[in-house]
């Protein structure tokens, strides 16, 4: 008999001498044991355990089910009707059988995401054999115990759906973030709404992806902020650190979220990135940030860090990032309009798109972009 086998029985006869433990508990876990350290259980005992099961699994306390649950879920031998009943119990025990392999179909798998209790759909969000559609559905629970499940199942690809969901809670949850960020099955183009959780390499691999997907599809170029604003707003930086975000985030197109966003940022990053994209140079952008006063404007290394990363982005690159970070637009969001390799409309009087920056310049950023944030 193995080791492991025997000390559970030497465990479970102790508690029944003692008084401890129900006597018809003890004897279905003994033979549930029994039966599992043996290859190739007899009809006969098959059917003893079977009748045995189904008589005691309504009664058994949770901590004697929920043992057999973990125990039988990927048995090969296990009666069906034995895993209905303790599928009947539901809670811990039904969480049991579901995160050690009992099987399920499809069709099962979404019924629990849908319908389920936590504890079921958080096992479930654990599944390697989970499905895309079960996947979607238990990201849309808005649950962190189910999210940090489904992020840390890397065994299970993340549908771009489940992901779209888990995004906006990944950017607001550092332990979230940092697990998506972590997976290597992931683009780092689809995790930009991150950029400011992710390490310098990553970062920079988002510049990257946004560099190369605005020379392919390049986006609409808003107005830039007029100086007489510009100045503004460096002024109110000065004064009223709280009204500075407020208005930078109304030049850039946002709300009172997206400025609290810039607001929570300590890096100072997000706000960087939204002043070279409404047209700021990086030297009227310097002037707002060290204005602002903070633990940042008080750091020359983090200063620097942020002039080189401005001095390194295009406007409509910047835009493009801000706007992720801060949830505005979709990610790998196209625009509807044609627009033809070689636009006719780049004349002094109709500009064409901004040019993406050349290769040379991303490179030129990860050689000189130091790692304070």
């Amino acid at each position: 008999m193995p080791s492991r086998i025997a000390r559970d029985l030497a465990e479970l006869a102790r508690l029944a001498s003692d008084g401890g433990l129900d006597l018809r508990q003890v004897a279905l876990r003994v033979k549930t044991d029994l039966l599992l350290a043996t290859p190739r259980p007899s009809p006969e005992d098959m059917e003893a355990f079977h009748a045995m099961a189904e008589a005691l699994i309504p009664v058994v306390d949770e901590a004697t089910a929920t043992i057999l649950a973990r125990k039988l879920a990927s048995w090969p031998h296990a009666p069906s009707e034995v895993l209905a009943a303790l599928r009947k119990r539901g809670g811990e025990v039904l969480a049991a059988l579901i995160g050690n392999g009992m099987p399920l179909t499809a069709a099962e798998m979404e019924e629990i995401a849908a319908d389920g209790g936590d504890e079921a759909r958080t096992a479930l969000a654990g599944r390697r054999d989970l499905t895309s559609n079960a996947s979607i559905t238990l990201a849309g629970c808005d649950s962190a115990e189910i999210d940090a499940a489904l992020v840390a199942n890397i065994a299970a690809p993340l549908p771009h759906a489940a992901l779209d969901l888990l995004l906006p809670r990944a950017a607001g949850t550092p332990t979230l973030g940092t697990a998506l960020l972590a997976r290597t099955d992931l683009p780092v183009s689809e995790l930009t709404p991150l950029f400011l959780q992710a390490s310098l390499e990553k970062r920079l691999a988002m510049i990257d992806a946004v560099t190369a997907r605005e020379a392919l599809a390049p986006s609409p170029r808003p107005a830039t902020l007029p100086g007489d604003r510009l100045s503004g707003l460096i002024a109110t930086a000065l004064s009223d650190r709280k009204g500075a975000f407020v208005a930078l985030a109304d030049a850039f197109g946002g709300d009172a979220r997206f400025a609290a966003a810039m607001a929570n940022d300590s890096s100072r990053q997000l706000a960087a990135l939204v002043l070279i994209g409404c047209g700021a140079s990086p030297e009227d952008a310097t002037r707002f940030l060290i204005g602002l006063g903070d633990e940042a404007a008080r750091s020359v290394e983090r200063i620097f860090a942020l002039v080189e990363l401005m001095r390194a982005l295009q406007p409509a690159v910047a835009r493009r990032l801000a706007q992720q970070i801060g949830g505005i637009a979709p990610r790998n969001a196209r625009s509807g309009a044609l627009q033809p390799a070689m636009d006719p409309s780049g004349t002094p009087a109709r500009p064409g798109a901004e040019r993406a920056p050349s290769r040379g310049i991303v490179q030129e950023v990860r050689r000189r972009l130091g790692g304070g944030d």
